[in-house]
C-alpha cells in the first residue's frame, strides 16, 4: 500500500500527469469550500449544506468552537485551549465541563431531525457524523447552530539505507545525541492513524503490562496509562476483537482501537481477510508504525531472504494504532480498500484526548485536504500535537501536493543512497544497475526477449503473463520480460514455470524500480535501460550475468526526489505556500508489515506514506528532548536546518515545490538555534483568508505574512514586504544572506538581529522587488539564511514575477452583456488584449443511440470513455460533464494518446460538484480520451446519465460578436486595470466559451456566458470579483528524480467545478480535495 500497487496485481495504464495519488488503498470524497478572494479580504462563507442533498452518511460540524481552541468566551465556561507549549489537559474539570457542553449541543441538533450519531466529535471539532435523508440535510441548512453538512461519501480509485542515510547510528548519531537507542523517543506516544497494527511483529515487541504505576506503562482499570516526558498522561484502551486480543497491548503497543461506523455507513463489506479489530491485514499501518517507532535490531526478512536489521526512528516511543482504513471485498483489486473521512476525524479527536504527542497520517488527496480533516487536524495541532502528513504520490507534476495546510507538516518522499541493488552485465560487457533483492549469488546464462519465446497465439508474451511462454524456448534462459498487464510477482512465476533461470524485469515507460520477491532471480531497470537490452536480447548468442549489487560504475546520487512525490504550489492559496516542508526517505524502505503465513511479516515500499512516518519519527525524538516544544518550533527545525536534495546529476535541487526546505538533517535539527514560531490564532486566520470555515472566524491574514519557516508569493507585480518573527534559543547575533532569486532583488532589514539569551523574539521585514528585464510567469526561488552561533537558519524562498495577474475566469449572463475584469500589471506601458470566441459547446454523442441521448450512462465505480480529436490552433480546450440527475457525482478525466496507442492522463477533476470541468490551454493537436467514472449514483438508479460537452476555442470567429475594450490596455505597475468583455448576437439557452489572452504572456481569462432559455428576456451581466489568480503554474527550476523527468509547462491547465445548471465560473473555485487514500 505505497505509491506502487501491490506486486501481486496487475499495473494499471499509466498516469504520470494525473492529479490523484498512485494509491495502493484509495478512499475519496468531493467537498466545495469557497476560496480565492482577493488577498487580504474575508471570504463569504460558503452554504452550510451541499447544493444537492440526497439520502446518504454526513458529516454535520456545529459553530461552537472544539476544546481544542475553546477561549472560555462562554459565561460558566473556562477557556480550554492549551498554552503555548503544553498539551490539551482532556480531563481538566473544564473540558470536561465544556465537551458535556458541546455534546448536549449536538444531541440537541440530532435530536431535532431525528437522527441518530455514529461518531461525536468534541476535542478537535465539534460536531458528529449520521446517516441522514435529503429531508434531514435541508432541515439543517437552517439550523442556526449548524456550521456545514458535509456528505462522507466512499469513492472508489486505486542495517537498512535509510537508517544509515539519516545517520541514526554511530558516536555522532541522532541517537547518540538522544542519550542513546533506549532514549530516542523516551516519553512521547505516536498515534498512527492507518490500517492497524501486527502488534505480534518483533518491531513492536514490549513486556506484558503490569498494573502498578510507574516509568513503564501499566493497566488503570479498563485503559491504559503511561506517564510522558512532558508530565502529562497517555490514557489508551486496548479495544479486543477478531484476531486482536488484550495481549496483543504492551508496554510498547500501548494504545489500539478501530474506527468502522462510517465504512459500515457507507454500505461497503469488509474483505473475507478483514478483520473487526485493531489487527493490521494489509500492512500499511504497521509499515508506517515501525517506520516511526519501531524497536532497534529487528531482523527483517522478505521470503526467507534476511535483508538485514531494522529499527524505528524514534526506537524508544510508544506507539498507540488508530484503525481507520479497511480492506473491501476483493482481495485482487484494491480500489475497494478505503478510510471513511468521518472514521479518519473519529481517529484523530480520540487521539487526541488518548494524550499523543505526534499524529502520522499516511493518507493523502487529490488537492490541498478536505474540510472536515482539517478542521479536526487543526484541532490537534492546537491541542499541541505535532501532525506529520504524507504530500501525496501524484507527482512529478506541479500543484498536485495533499495535505497542505500550515499546520501540518507535509512531507516528500526522497530516494535513499546504498538502496537494495543488483546488475545486468551484458555479453558485450555494457553494465545496467536495477533494484533488486533476489539476486543474491551470481547468475549467467544466455538471454533473450520474452516475445521470442512465447507460446504460439499468446497474447503479449512480451509481458510474460502467466501461462504465455514456452517451456521449450525458455528453460535455462535469463528472460527479459517489459513490466505491464500483469502482475510483477506472476512475471517471475511464469518464468520460473518454464524453467528460466533468471529475469530481467524492464520498465517501458518511466516508473520505480520495485523490490518485489520474485521466484527467480530477478533486476528490474528502468525505462532508460530497456531499449539496449531489449535490442541485445533480440540478438544472436546473446548472454547475460546477474550479480549482487552495483558494479555499473555508474553515481546514483541521492537524495533525489521521488518522480511519484507530489509537488507544490498550492493553487488555491495564491502560490503564497511552500509545500510540502519538508523531504524525508520513501523510496524502498524496510519495514514491519502485516503476518505472513502466521509468520511476522516484513515489506519494502516507497512512497510519500513511508516518508511520513520518519518525520513523525524525529518528531519524537525531538519531543523526547524537549517536551513542551510546539508544533510550529517541532517543524520550524526540521525545516530550517535542512539541505538541498540532487538531481540525477549530482547538482543541488533549489525547487521548495519539489523538496520543500530539503531533506531532513537529523545531526542538526535538535539545537536550531532560531525558531518560526505560530500558532492557533495564526492558523485561523490562515483558514480565514482561504476559505476553511471554523466555529470562530478569526480576522484573515495574508497568506504569505503567516510566520512560517518558508516564504513565497504567487504572483509579484510590485515591491511587497513580507514579515517574519524568529525566537532565539541562545545569545548571539544572526546576520542574513539571499541565495538564489534571479530576477529578484531582495533586502532583509535589519540585516542583523542580536539576542542576550534564549527565548526572545525578534522581527525583520524582506522586500521583494521584481527586477526589470527579469523572466517573468516562472517561478524563481532560493533561500534567506541566517548565519550564527553554531550554524545556519536557512528559510526555502519562492517568488512568481508577474507581467499580469488576472483571474483565470469571469462569468457573464444574457443574449447581449458585458462583463469587466481587474487586473494588476507587472509592467508600466500597454497590453494588448485578444479575444478568441465565443464558442457554443457540443455534445458529445455515442456512435450508436438516439442523437438526444447521453454521451453515456455508467453505474457507480465504472467508467465510460470517449475518443475526440484536437485539431491545430485550438487556444482553449474545455471539458464539461454533466449528470442529468443534477446529484450523482463525477471523475472526469482527460488523456492524450500518443501513436503507439498509449495515453497519459493530461488532467483528471473531482469534486464535490455533481458536475465537472476541465480546461486545457494551447492543447497539442491530436488525440484524446475523455473518461468519467460515476463515483456515487443518486438515489436507487443503477446509473447515471452523462452528457460530455466540449468547446474547442480558436482564433477563428465565434458566434455573435465579441469584442475586448480596450484592446491595449494602457498599465502602470502595480496599479489596477480593467478591462470589459462584452457580446451581443448570442442565441438563447445556450452556454458560450471564449477566450482573452495577455501579449507576452501564457496569462489568460476564460470567459463564460450563459444565455437565458427566454429570448424576450432582459439581459444582464455579472461581473466576476478578482480572486487571487489560482493558475496552476510549473515551478522552475523542476528536480530530476529518478528514471523521470518533469513534463513542459505548456500546455497549462486550469480546473473548476460546475454545477449542474449553474454557469461553471459563476463560483469561486473548489478549494477542496476529491480523494483521499493511504499513499
Amino acid at each position: 500500500m505505497s505509491a506502487h500497487r501491490d506486486p501481486r496485481l496487475p499495473d494499471r495504464r499509466r498516469r504520470p500527469r494525473a492529479a490523484r495519488p498512485l494509491a495502493a488503498c484509495v478512499v475519496a470524497f468531493a467537498l466545495v469550500l469557497a476560496g480565492g478572494a482577493a488577498a487580504g479580504a474575508a471570504v463569504v462563507p460558503r452554504a452550510a449544506v451541499p447544493h444537492h442533498a440526497a439520502d446518504g452518511h454526513y458529516l454535520v460540524t456545529l459553530k461552537g468552537q472544539p476544546a481544542a481552541t475553546y477561549d472560555g468566551t462562554l459565561d460558566g465556561l473556562a477557556r480550554t485551549t492549551a498554552d503555548p507549549g503544553a498539551r490539551l489537559d482532556v480531563r481538566s474539570d473544564a473540558v470536561e465541563r465544556y465537551t458535556d457542553h458541546l455534546a448536549h449541543a449536538q444531541r440537541s441538533v440530532a435530536d431535532s431531525i431525528g437522527a441518530t450519531p455514529t461518531h461525536e466529535y468534541s476535542l478537535t471539532t465539534n460536531g458528529f457524523s449520521a446517516s441522514l435523508t435529503a429531508a434531514q440535510v435541508r432541515a439543517l441548512g437552517h439550523d442556526a447552530d449548524v456550521l456545514s453538512v458535509e456528505p462522507d461519501r466512499m469513492l472508489h480509485g486505486r542495517s537498512t539505507p535509510a537508517m544509515r542515510s539519516l545517520g541514526l547510528e554511530g558516536g555522532h548519531g541522532l541517537w547518540a545525541a538522544a542519550g542513546g537507542v533506549e532514549r530516542a523517543g523516551a516519553g512521547t506516544v505516536i498515534g498512527v492513524i492507518d490500517t492497524g497494527i501486527a502488534a505480534d511483529n518483533p518491531s513492536f515487541a514490549g513486556a506484558p503490562l503490569g498494573s502498578s504505576p510507574g516509568d513503564e506503562p501499566y493497566r488503570d482499570g479498563q485503559g491504559i496509562t503511561f506517564r510522558k516526558a512532558d508530565g502529562g498522561d497517555f490514557r489508551g484502551a486496548c479495544e479486543t476483537g477478531d484476531g486482536f486480543t488484550a495481549a496483543d497491548c504492551s508496554t510498547k503497543v500501548i494504545g489500539a482501537r478501530s474506527f468502522v461506523a462510517g465504512w459500515d455507513a457507507s454500505g461497503n463489506p469488509l474483505g473475507p481477510q478483514e478483520r473487526r479489530s485493531p489487527r493490521d491485514v494489509s500492512g500499511h499501518g504497521s509499515h508506517t508504525a515501525s517506520t516511526a517507532a519501531g524497536d532497534a535490531d529487528v531482523p527483517a526478512d522478505i521470503r526467507g531472504r534476511g535483508l538485514g536489521a531494522i529499527a524505528g526512528v524514534a526506537p524508544a516511543a510508544k506507539v498507540a494504532a488508530y484503525k481507520a482504513c479497511w480492506n473491501g471485498p476483493d482481495p485482487t483489486d484494491d480500489m475497494d480498500d478505503g478510510c471513511a473521512l468521518s472514521d479518519v476525524v473519529a481517529a484523530i479527536d480520540q487521539a487526541t484526548a488518548d494524550g499523543v504527542d505526534v499524529i502520522n497520517l499516511s493518507i493523502a488527496f487529490d488537492g490541498p485536504a478536505l474540510d472536515d480533516e482539517q478542521r479536526a487536524l487543526l484541532g490537534a495541532a492546537s491541542a499541541g500535537i505535532s501532525v506529520a502528513a504524507a504530500a501525496g504520490n501524484a507527482g512529478p507534476d506541479a500543484g498536485t501536493v495533499s495535505n497542505a495546510e500550515p499546520w501540518i507538516t507535509t512531507v516528500a518522499a526522497g530516494s535513499v543512497p546504498d538502496s537494495y541493488l543488483a546488475t545486468v552485465t551484458l555479453g558485450d560487457g555494457r553494465k545496467y544497475a536495477g533494484g533488486s533483492i533476489t539476486v543474491s549469488s551470481r547468475v549467467s546464462g544466455p538471454l533473450v526477449r520474452a516475445s521470442a519465446v512465447g507460446v504460439a497465439g499468446a497474447r503479449s508474451p512480451g509481458r510474460c503473463g502467466k501461462g504465455t511462454l514456452d517451456p521449450a524456448k525458455a528453460k535455462g534462459r535469463i528472460v527479459q520480460c517489459d513490466r505491464g498487464v500483469s502482475a510483477r510477482l506472476e512475471k517471475g512465476d511464469e518464468v520460473r514455470r518454464v524453467g528460466g533461470i533468471g529475469m530481467v524485469l524492464t520498465d517501458v515507460e518511466a516508473d520505480t524500480e520495485d523490490l518485489d520477491a520474485h521466484s527467480v532471480p530477478t533486476v528490474h531497470l528502468d525505462a532508460d535501460a530497456r531499449p539496449a537490452v531489449a535490442a541485445y536480447a533480440a540478438t544472436a548468442g546473446a548472454t547475460a550475468t546477474l550479480t549482487p549489487g552495483d558494479t555499473s560504475g555508474v553515481e546514483r546520487p541521492a537524495p533525489q526526489v521521488a518522480d511519484f512525490s507530489s509537488r507544490g504550489p498550492v493553487a488555491e492559496d495564491g502560490g503564497d505556500l511552500i509545500k510540502p516542508d519538508i523531504t524525508a526517505p520513501g523510496v524502498d524502505i524496510l519495514a514491519a508489515s502485516a503476518d505472513v503465513d502466521g509468520r511476522p511479516g516484513f515489506a519494502l515500499e516507497s512512497g510519500t506514506s513511508m516518508s511520513s512516518p520518519h518525520i513523525a519519527g524525529l518528531a519524537l525524538v525531538y519531543l523526547g528532548l524537549h517536551p513542551r516544544a510546539t508544533p510550529a518550533e517541532v517543524k520550524s527545525a526540521m525545516m530550517t536546518t535542512a539541505t538541498d536534495t540532487v538531481d540525477a546529476q549530482g547538482a543541488a535541487v533549489t525547487d521548495p515545490f519539489a523538496q520543500g526546505a530539503g531533506e531532513i538533517a537529523p545531526g542538526r535539527y535538535l539545537h536550531p538555534g532560531l525558531v518560526y514560531a505560530s500558532g492557533p490564532r495564526d492558523w485561523a486566520g490562515f483558514a480565514a483568508e482561504t476559505g476553511l470555515a471554523l466555529p470562530d472566524p478569526a480576522a484573515p491574514v495574508p497568506v504569505a505574512q503567516l510566520n512560517l519557516p518558508s516564504l513565497a508569493v504567487g504572483s509579484l507585480t510590485a515591491d511587497r514586504t513580507i514579515t517574519r518573527t524568529v525566537t532565539s534559543q541562545t545569545a548571539g547575533t544572526w546576520a542574513a544572506s539571499v541565495q538564489g532569486l534571479d530576477g529578484v532583488d531582495v533586502t532583509v532589514t535589519p540585516a542583523r538581529l542580536t539576542f542576550t539569551g534564549p527565548g526572545q523574539t525578534r522581527a525583520f521585514r524582506v522586500r521583494l522587488s521584481p527586477r526589470a528585464g527579469g523572466a517573468s510567469d516562472a517561478w524563481s526561488t532560493g533561500s534567506l539564511t541566517w548565519s550564527g552561533p553554531g550554524g545556519t537558519v536557512r528559510s526555502p524562498v519562492a517568488v512568481r514575477p508577474r507581467e499580469v495577474d488576472a483571474p483565470p475566469s469571469a462569468t457573464g449572463t444574457g443574449s447581449t452583456g458585458e462583463v469587466a475584469v481587474t487586473v494588476t500589471p507587472g509592467v508600466t506601458g500597454r497590453i494588448d488584449l485578444t479575444a478568441s470566441g465565443l464558442v457554443p459547446g457540443r455534445v458529445l454523442r455515442p456512435s450508436t443511440g438516439p442523437r438526444t441521448g447521453p454521451t453515456g450512462s455508467v453505474a457507480e465505480g465504472d467508467r465510460f470513455d470517449h475518443p475526440i480529436t484536437v485539431a491545430a490552433g485550438v487556444r482553449a480546450l474545455v471539458i464539461d460533464a454533466v449528470p442529468r440527475d443534477g446529484v450523482s457525482d463525477l471523475t472526469l478525466e482527460l488523456a492524450r494518446v500518443a501513436a503507439d496507442g498509449s495515453s497519459e492522463v493530461v488532467e483528471t477533476r473531482t469534486s464535490s460538484s455533481p458536475s465537472e470541468r476541465i480546461v486545457l490551454t494551447a492543447p497539442p493537436a491530436g488525440r484524446y480520451v475523455v473518461g468519467v467514472q460515476a463515483e456515487a449514483v443518486a438515489g436507487s438508479a443503477k446509473e447515471a446519465d452523462v452528457d460530455v460537452t466540449r468547446y474547442d476555442v480558436t482564433a477563428a470567429r465565434g458566434q455573435g460578436s465579441f469584442a475586448v475594450a480596450p484592446a491595449q490596455l494602457p498599465v502602470t505597475q502595480g496599479r489596477k486595470a480593467t478591462w470589459t468583455a462584452s457580446w451581443s448576437g448570442l442565441a438563447a439557452g445556450a452556454r458560450y466559451v471564449g477566450l482573452v489572452s495577455y501579449s507576452g504572456t501564457d496569462t489568460t481569462t476564460l470567459v463564460d456566458v450563459v444565455t437565458p432559455p427566454m429570448s424576450t428576456s432582459t439581459p444582464t451581466s455579472t461581473p466576476t470579483p478578482t480572486p487571487t489568480p489560482t493558475p496552476t503554474p510549473t515551478p522552475t527550476p523542476t528536480p530530476s528524480a529518478p528514471a523521470a523527468t518533469t513534463p513542459a509547462p505548456t500546455p497549462s491547465v486550469v480546473s473548476a467545478p460546475v454545477a449542474a445548471g449553474t454557469p461553471p465560473d459563476a463560483r469561486r473555485p473548489s478549494r477542496r480535495a476529491a480523494r483521499i487514500g493511504l499513499t
